[in-house]
């Protein structure tokens, strides 16, 4: 085998199976190749993103570099370019070796208390946020800063390297993407306590979109460093979970890996014990929900002197609450946990927003409710 095909197995395709095999033997999916493949379109392809750019990064240095360069040279470029010809280091921003939590020190930036509580709110909202305790949220908390952006300011281009993620506070952001020999195209609004730039953070690739300031705005910023230690892991868990749990949808096979990817950031979760009410019948609908875990049935008063009657079945990738957000009318039943329930969920913002692609089907889906609409 030629070197520059050993380089290539040991810098790029190495590291992202080695990734896949974690990923499944830690979720040990039925399908093994479907979830693969399902796998590879998301995160790998992202993993790959940044190794790619990695390896280019390093051959730029390597080409540009004397011969007769020091041993601590050396050492200060892979500290800050993490690619180095030996297997131990490959990949470094994804197996976090060069950002050992030991090593880290967190930063304190001061801010007001009104600004520390609008950021606990915020992150609140957030998906990546979540998942932290106490302690690491402080930590968070701690670390960011507040930026003033002004009408027209290019917050994030796309391309660039990324060393921050941000979370709206105020004002909104038009985010956009582009391919090379044509014109860019809108991909969404960010508006106050959703976040953007984490995919850089995540997977050391470049910045995926470019994202400019719509409107005055006040973000607030968290540093690379704090997001490797403090927050990454919990973010590729619950990214990766709900990915997986998307890709099985029925509802969103029409979708891309990266609009799947969308919904899965904004997914929020939510337990129910037996015969917990997830809906009631006639409440105010703003919610649209997944199943993730478990059974529930809906129920229905069909005559007002008669109780409930059971009128449908729900299953793991089943939805629900379509019809109270696309009709803006209260809930036309009720759904009970038949048995302990996960459900992930969509306000109705964000429903409109991210599946508003997919309204002509789920309008055609109501012949499963019409029998007992009436």
């Amino acid at each position: 085998m030629q070197n520059q095909d050993q380089e290539y197995l040991l810098n790029i395709v190495n590291p992202i199976l080695e990734q896949l095999a974690l990923y499944l033997v830690k979720e040990k999916p039925d399908n093994v190749t479907q979830a693969s493949i399902e796998w590879l379109s998301v995160t790998g392809a992202q993993i790959e993103n940044g190794l790619h750019h990695n390896q280019h990064l390093h051959n730029e240095t390597v080409e540009s570099s004397d011969d007769t360069e020091s041993d601590e040279d050396d050492y200060e470029l892979y500290a800050n370019n993490p690619i180095r010809p030996d297997r131990a280091s490959v990949s470094a921003e994804v197996y976090g070796i060069y950002n050992k939590k030991t090593n880290f020190k967190p930063k304190i930036v001061a801010k007001s208390h009104l600004q520390i509580q609008k950021i606990k709110e915020k992150l609140a909202q957030s998906f990546m946020f979540s998942e932290l305790d106490e302690h690491d949220l402080r930590i968070v908390i701690n670390a960011m800063e507040v930026i003033q952006c002004m009408k027209g300011d290019i917050v994030i281009k796309q391309g660039d390297d990324g060393d921050n993620l941000y979370i709206v506070d105020e004002g909104t952001l038009d985010c956009s993407r582009s391919k090379a020999g044509q014109d860019s195209v809108h991909l969404k609004t960010y508006k106050p306590g959703e976040s953007f730039g984490e995919l850089a953070l995540l997977y050391n690739s470049p910045r995926a979109a470019t994202i400019v300031a719509e409107e005055n705005c006040v973000l607030f910023s968290l540093d690379r460093g704090t997001f490797n230690h403090i927050v990454k892991d919990a973010a590729i868990r619950k990214r990766e979970r709900y990915e997986y749990f998307l890709a099985h949808v029925e509802l969103l096979q029409e979708l891309d890996p990266y609009s799947r990817s969308q919904i899965a950031d904004a997914l929020k979760s939510k337990n129910f014990n037996i015969g917990d009410y997830i809906v009631k019948e006639g409440d105010e609908g703003d919610i649209f929900y997944f199943l993730e875990k478990g059974e529930a049935v809906a129920t229905k008063v069909l005559n007002q002197s008669q109780p409930a009657q059971v009128v449908y079945f729900y299953k793991e990738g089943d939805y629900f609450g379509e019809i109270a957000l696309l009709r803006q009318a209260p809930r036309a039943a009720s759904v009970i946990a038949e048995t302990p329930c996960t459900v992930v969920y969509l306000d109705r913002e964000t429903f409109k927003r991210l599946l508003g692609p997919l309204e002509d089907i789920l309008t055609r889906n109501f012949k499963k409710y019409e029998k007992y609409m009436n």
